[in-house]
């Protein structure tokens, strides 16, 4: 592997107390081409990265996904890796994200967190929240992985290419993990170090309404991809409450009392949730057909390719 061809992305934000240290490292392992991308610091992000020779971009928008969405438009490195500027991840593991893209086994890699953390890198609630929506994440896709979340990547220069973001926040890791499988581009999952922040370094990680909209990200991008989970579970949750009203009221007509708006109510959510689920399945043949019409596209081409 050339080290010319390897491009460090890193998205930064107020992340003066450690910018400096990872650029420092990355070069002295040979890495020239680092790039920061940088959300308007408010610290000294942009003087320390530029100090320690990172090429800084200041990103034109708000939010991680688009500084990611940004740098991606002008990268042209055969490989990339992103890491984030926090500090939270070893620079010298680069090898092992790099190895299975560089060998052809990989397009994407993700660094899997979750094998060996440091005391204090994880809280609770981080951790429920990250197996959870992992867990959503297999169910919605069809692949299981560990760590969705993990801020540590790389990449061949074809998949970013083909890897379209319009989620500006943290969704973005996700949004990566659900392009990739719709693109079907290979993914492997690789146990990384996971360290806490430095002391003084706060979080820009809000866990409840982050976590929510990474929740929300994980379901409604399966709507183009796995239709059966998407309308499944509005169609499970409309009939659901529409039976247990229509319960409630059912038990309440034997001891003489009406209730007619409920009942009106519980007729509507079931027969909606069934149209759902009627929905759902013409949407998963069209979505089948759309698969196979690509897959048809794709062998064609290839096969031209050869000629």
């Amino acid at each position: 592997m050339n080290k010319e061809d390897v491009c460090i992305l890193i998205p930064t934000l107020n992340e003066g107390k450690t910018i400096g240290g990872i650029v420092s490292e990355f070069r002295s392992m040979g890495f020239s081409n680092i790039l920061v991308i940088d959300g308007h610091s408010k610290d000294d992000t942009v003087k320390n990265a530029e100090k320690a020779g990172a090429k800084v971009v200041l990103q034109s928008g708000k939010g991680k996904g688009q500084a990611v969405n940004q740098a991606f438009q002008i990268i042209n490195n055969k490989y990339v890796v992103m890491i984030d500027g926090d500090g939270t991840y070893l620079p010298e593991e680069v090898y092992k994200l790099l190895e299975p893209v560089t060998s052809g086994l990989a397009d994407h890699v993700i660094g899997g967190r979750t094998a060996n953390f440091q005391k204090g890198a994880f809280t609770r609630l981080n951790l429920f929240g990250n197996y959870i929506l992992n867990k959503i994440f297999g169910f919605a896709y069809g692949v299981w992985l560990e760590d969705i979340l993990s801020g540590y990547r790389a990449f061949s220069y074809d998949a970013i290419k083909q890897i379209e973001l319009n989620r500006t926040g943290f969704e973005v890791e996700t949004e990566i993990t659900v392009e990739c499988v719709k693109k079907n581009l290979k993914i492997v999952e690789v146990p990384i170090t996971y360290l806490s922040r430095v002391s003084g370094a706060e979080t820009k990680l809000k866990p409840i309404r982050d976590g929510f909209r990474i929740g929300s990200t994980i379901f409604l991008l399966a709507r183009m991809h796995n239709p059966l989970f998407y309308f499944g579970v509005m169609g499970v949750l409309l009939t659901i409450s529409g039976l247990a009203i229509g319960i409630y009221v059912v038990d309440e007509w034997f001891k003489n009392i009406d209730h007619i708006p409920l009942t009106i109510l519980a007729t509507l959510l079931i027969v909606t949730g069934i149209q759902v689920f009627i929905l759902m399945v013409v949407s998963d043949l069209m979505v089948s057909m759309h698969r196979e019409n690509m897959h048809m596209m794709s062998k064609i081409l290839k096969e031209k390719e050869k000629k």
